[in-house]
């Protein structure tokens, strides 16, 4: 059985089960998901994120469809994902995370002894470029292989 932490912000779209639960093809897999979502300290950095992918036109108009009472909280979006991930026949088990993510992935490596580390994502370019992100950090920390992923949108037709 291989074992893989998986860092996620928001719940994980069909396509993001499918991809996360068929990288070791048959080989069975128990995730610990560690769901951290994005707060307001972040507001600045998504906005210049939204800039530098040309997302200003979009981004606006969801900004104004958006009510906040249909924003998942993160108990519903963590639940969402664990659910997902069993219905794909994976074990998963997972926690919320609210300060220093990166602290608490290396002490559930430590405490899992887990194989491997997913970190999935939407794009952060910001952080990305000066290696601030989730990903670039953690394979400075924890001791394990870190794969970076960048999260799909469910899109329906």
């Amino acid at each position: 059985m291989f074992s893989t932490i998986l860092m996620i912000e928001k719940p994980l779209s069909t396509t993001d089960v499918a991809l996360v639960t068929t990288l070791h093809g048959e080989e069975p897999v128990t995730f610990t998901v560690l769901m951290q979502p994005r707060g307001r300290q972040d507001e600045l950095l998504r906005a210049l994120d939204d800039v530098a992918a040309g997302r200003i036109e979009e981004v606006a108009r969801e900004r104004e469809e958006t009510d906040v009472a249909q924003t998942p909280t993160a108990e519903h979006a963590l639940e969402a994902t664990l659910r997902a991930l069993r219905e794909a026949g994976a074990e998963a088990t997972g926690r919320i995370v609210a300060d220093k993510p990166v602290d608490a992935l290396k002490d559930l490596v430590a405490e899992t002894g887990a194989d491997e580390v997913i970190v999935l994502t939407e794009p952060h370019t910001v952080e990305e470029f000066f290696h601030r992100d989730w990903a670039s950090r953690a394979r400075h920390a924890v001791g394990v292989p870190v794969l970076k992923l960048l999260a799909h949108a469910d899109h329906e037709e």
